[in-house]
């Protein structure tokens, strides 16, 4: 067998999938589900689909051509980039976007293949990243888009916690709505869909989310079972998707901190160390090239994660019950990050079951 590895569980996942999507219907919303944490597999993005999603995302264009198969609406999730407007029309059915010029070349590429484009037009309520962040340049924006004979407003989308950490609220959202209908009233306008954020936002599903938002974007809530906000799960879920097993390199009693002076490791940074004495350290073959460390979590409770280069995991193995040898396996769960990293990772094998 092939190590590292990871082993996608995909009956679990569709019943992740299924345990979220009841809670979203139960507060009348859509939801599109992100595929770009398994870089679009379209074995894996079919259990989203037998799950009842009624999207599928993703924030690379070349992630949304694996998905062309799969007759499911399918939206783009980072804003475009001009020069992929031609793929853009062809692959996404709807993207989310926040400036005029990119959506005119989207008009213009939608003409050539005579097919209509639906936007979702970004409002920044405080996280930063993108969106408009003034109204009336949201205004005037759309009065400029609505000439454009190959675009559809589908509706209009807000983004948080992902750059700002800016946690989704009753307000914040609120706002989103009513700036909606502000646009409905005065450019005469339906707007269908009202996104109001990614997984971060499942914590207000329990009566607490406003009237009019209809859509949410997850991935971390699909895939591990948590919402995004504070990291708690989400009842009926299953937080054993993905298992990654790497393949211990070497086990050897050694100090717990470097025996001569310190500079800065590998990455730029200046290590620091906790003195435990001497202990037992296992070496596993997979490394900072390929995951996040701080997002890893070993399913031997006995071992700590000390820290890792590149290419080499190292763990505390002194207080685990098992006595780990060369060639031994360790398996670990993990945070939506590492395992987007992983399954990025063209050294870690991908199984599917």
């Amino acid at each position: 067998m092939a190590y590292p590895r990871i082993t996608i569980d995909t009956e679990k996942l569709r019943h992740n999938v299924k345990a979220v999507m009841k809670l979203a219907t139960a507060n009348h919303l859509t939801v599109a589900g992100v595929t770009k944490g398994f870089s679009a597999n379209p074995e894996i993005a079919k259990a989203y689909v037998d799950g009842g999603v009624t999207y599928l995302a993703d924030s690379r264009i070349q992630n949304l051509k694996k998905l062309k198969d799969l007759d499911i609406p399918k939206l783009m999730l980072r804003l475009p980039m001009i020069s992929e407007a031609d793929d853009m029309v062809k692959y996404a059915d709807i993207s989310l976007n926040s400036e005029v010029e990119t959506v005119k070349a989207l008009n213009k590429a939608a003409e050539k293949i005579n097919k209509m484009h639906d936007i979702i037009l970004m409002v920044d309520l405080g996280d930063l990243r993108e969106g408009y962040f003034h109204e009336e340049d949201l205004f005037e924006a759309i009065e400029e888009i609505l000439n454009f004979k190959w675009i559809k407003i589908r509706g209009l989308g807000v983004n948080l916690t992902c750059y700002g950490g800016v946690i989704p609220n009753e307000r914040i959202l609120q706002r989103l709505v009513a700036i909606a209908t502000s646009v409905e009233k005065r450019f005469n306008i339906n707007l269908e869909i009202i996104s109001g954020g990614n997984s971060s936002t499942i914590h207000l599903l329990e009566g607490r989310l406003p009237e009019g938002i209809n859509n949410l974007r997850m991935g971390e809530a699909l895939l591990m079972g948590t919402e995004a906000a504070y990291g708690n799960r989400i009842e009926g879920t299953d937080d054993s998707v993905f298992t990654l097993e790497a393949q211990v390199i070497e086990v050897k009693e050694k100090p717990s901190v470097p025996t001569e002076e310190i500079g800065r490791d590998a990455f730029g940074k200046v290590p620091t160390f906790i003195d435990r004495g001497v202990r037992k350290r296992i070496l596993c073959a997979i490394g900072k090239q390929d995951m996040d460390l701080d997002t890893l979590k070993p399913m031997d409770q006995g071992l700590i994660i000390l820290g890792g280069s590149s290419d080499h995991l190292i763990l505390d193995g002194s207080d685990s019950e098992i006595e780990y040898k060369v060639g031994d396996i360790v398996s670990f769960k993990m945070h939506y990050v590492s395992m987007l990293r992983i399954m990025t990772s063209e050294y870690v094998e991908k199984k599917i079951i």
